[in-house]
């Protein structure tokens, strides 16, 4: 497969996403341990970590990206602005630049307008690729389809205050619970220490995924499967079969997978709060080049 490279003159350097993702990592690499060492948290800091993890989590793979970015379902206005809240407190931008740039991964999978192409190495795909972007591959037609949505637009105007209220709910809790040392520590572990896991989760979807694994599905780009990421990632470490099968709502097929997402999404249409899940049959899973 062949690597072009593009203008380096027309690259753009993000120091925004530089600076917020800096203090994110400096609050869960020194301060988290740091506080844990000398203070130690409670029951309700890590419950509010791990309630926080899922929720984050699952409204990035549920909502950003298979309800939004490849309509593998349709579902209540409730539940995708919940999922579209619990989306932004993931801190990895609103659903709306989120899912351009998803579209766009799929539409140019390996070439050098795929915004984190795997080609380049496992730290622009993991992480670099935030910080700096060229502008000449940020086509309007990835982005169009989203501006058409009133629900997706409001949460990209109020994605600041969205994700302010995600830091702003543990530092709540643990105050009330622990006074202003109980809040400190609810913060850093349920907001900077788990906004840090879901990112770098998240992240090996784009790295770890496009560059180990099986290929049993096809083999038409760089994709791979890894059930150790799917792990982390509620579901989304099967990777190369949906690349394969981009619509189907589930990204481990077999009922044997580890894809609680899956599982969220059939466990809300049995309640009819979301219908049409589109699903590949069985035959149609064989490598395809």
């Amino acid at each position: 497969m062949e690597r072009t490279t593009g203008n380096p003159a027309s690259v753009r350097f993000d120091h925004t996403a530089l600076s917020l993702f800096s203090l994110v990592m400096l609050g869960a690499v020194v301060a988290v341990p740091l506080f844990g060492y000398y203070v130690g948290y409670t029951w309700v800091d890590w419950t509010m970590a791990v309630l926080l993890y899922f929720a984050s989590g699952l409204g990035i793979t549920v909502g950003y990206h298979r309800l939004i970015s490849h309509r593998s379902f349709e579902c209540r206005p409730w539940v995708k602005a919940v999922l579209l809240i619990a989306g932004g407190w993931a801190l990895e931008n609103s659903a709306y630049k989120w899912c351009a740039d998803h579209v766009r991964h799929h539409a140019r999978c390996d070439q050098e307008e795929d915004p984190y192409n795997a080609l380049r190495g496992f730290w622009h795909s993991h992480l670099l690729w935030i910080f700096y972007k060229n502008p000449s591959h940020t086509h309007e037609k990835y982005a169009l389809q989203f501006r058409k949505d009133p629900l997706i637009m409001w949460q990209h105007r109020y994605y600041v205050l969205i994700v302010l209220s995600g830091l702003a709910i543990p530092l709540a809790v643990g105050t009330l619970y622990g006074g202003w040392v109980g809040g400190l520590g609810c913060f850093l572990l349920a907001g900077l220490g788990r906004t840090f896991l879901v990112l770098n989760s998240t992240f090996c979807i784009n790295s770890v995924c496009h560059l180990w694994g099986d290929q049993p599905h096809t083999i038409a780009d760089s994709s791979r499967d890894s059930w150790v990421v799917s792990l982390l990632t509620f579901g989304e470490g099967y990777h190369n079969y949906h690349h394969a099968h981009q619509r189907d709502y589930r990204n481990g097929a077999r009922w044997y997978n580890f894809d609680p997402s899956k599982w969220l999404i059939y466990g809300l249409s049995v309640i009819g709060a979301s219908w049409n899940l589109y699903r590949v049959q069985p035959e149609r899973t064989r490598v395809v080049a």
